[in-house]
């Protein structure tokens, strides 16, 4: 076999190490003054090792008072070559195990052989001391350390290749759907027929599967009517079925695209469609904005898509955007339609204010 394909590859190793910090007794260390500190044990990054040091009380470097101080050291570097670092701190929320940064640094050098500060940030202690931060007496800082070494180029290497097409189940299924060869079950929608394969459905949908084979089978030859879904809607539908891709929808406007994949969710969760769903939800997360947030927010509420939701609620919580979503129509309808939610928002909300 001839050769068909000489390489070499230019590689830029990247390793990041995630430490965690745990302060226990937090008050006692707050209590030793301003120049007492405490400092973790040594944690490696490939040939580089860290400390992490705590200042309960940073008045020592800031004239803020209410400010606490950490600082990331590099304690040594076993290796000549050159390297970067980015840096991340965060506080670890106790309750939640989220955690929530408080200092980030973009890639620079290290190239130092002695021990080095390469970050050090004030934290303001009511942030931590009010919060689920904090609890215990305990606090956790999370050190995310990412070292990327100068990049290399390996040796030209040869070598034969068969190259395998990828898959096209998805172009011949969907070919089947459109040349309806076979087809063996007509709906219809809206007034407009849909011709489709039994089998196909069913594999799809366990709804489909009950409908089409179960003991509450239609029989006859007669379309089956299908209500409370508009026919492109339906079409979507069948389209992701047979080709597990939606439609281009091209002709469609922001607005209406949007729009469309609301009522995509609502099929997808009435056909137990669980990967549509997700897709609808991570693009209506994606088109998030002011206007249609307490619309979107009501959607997944009712068809249970605990993740929307939640980033719904985080979108107004972390853009401080409470007040415009206040005076939208659609926030309106929801305070009548959706109280609960309402109440679950504003509190949320608050307790971020407060944090």
């Amino acid at each position: 076999m001839s050769i068909s394909k000489i390489a070499s590859t230019c590689v830029s190793k990247r390793e990041q190490r995630t430490h965690l910090f745990h302060i226990k007794g937090y008050s006692q260390h707050r209590a030793a003054g301003a120049s007492e500190f405490i400092v973790s044990d040594t944690f490696s990054n490939g040939e580089h090792g860290w400390k992490l040091l705590f200042f309960p009380d940073g008045s020592e470097f800031y004239s803020d008072r209410g400010c606490a101080v950490a600082a990331l050291l590099l304690m040594h570097k076993r290796t000549k070559a050159q390297s970067f670092v980015e840096i991340e701190l965060r506080l670890l929320d106790q309750s939640t195990g989220r955690s929530l940064s408080v200092h980030k640094e973009a890639s620079r050098v290290i190239d130092t052989h002695v021990p080095s500060r390469l970050a050090m940030c004030a934290i303001k202690r009511k942030l931590f001391e009010e919060t689920a931060y904090l609890q215990d007496d305990c606090l956790t800082i999370e050190s995310i350390v990412t070292v990327i070494s100068k990049p290399q180029v390996t040796e030209t290497q040869q070598f034969p290749r068969i190259k395998v097409p990828p898959s096209d189940i998805a172009d011949h299924f969907g070919k089947l759907l459109e040349t309806k060869e076979g087809a063996d079950v007509t709906f219809s929608v809206g007034g407009i027929d849909f011709t489709a394969h039994k089998m196909v459905l069913a594999t799809r949908s366990p709804v489909f599967r009950a409908e089409l084979y179960g003991p509450m089978r239609e029989g006859g030859s007669e379309p089956i009517v299908v209500e409370d879904i508009q026919p492109d809607v339906f079409s979507a539908l069948l389209h992701f079925m047979y080709s597990d891709s939606l439609p281009d929808f091209d002709d469609l406007k922001a607005d209406d695209y949007v729009e469309m994949i609301r009522h995509l969710l609502v099929a997808a969760d009435r056909y137990a469609m669980e990967r549509l769903k997700l897709m609808c939800q991570s693009i209506l997360c994606r088109s998030l904005h002011v206007q249609t947030l307490a619309t979107t927010l009501a959607l997944a509420d009712q068809h249970q898509c605990d993740m929307l939701k939640d980033a719904c609620i985080e979108f107004v919580t972390s853009s401080n955007a409470m007040d415009d979503v206040v005076a939208t129509q659609g926030y309106k309808n929801l305070k009548r339609t959706c109280p609960f939610i309402v109440i679950e928002l504003l509190e949320k909300t608050s307790k971020l204010h407060k944090a």
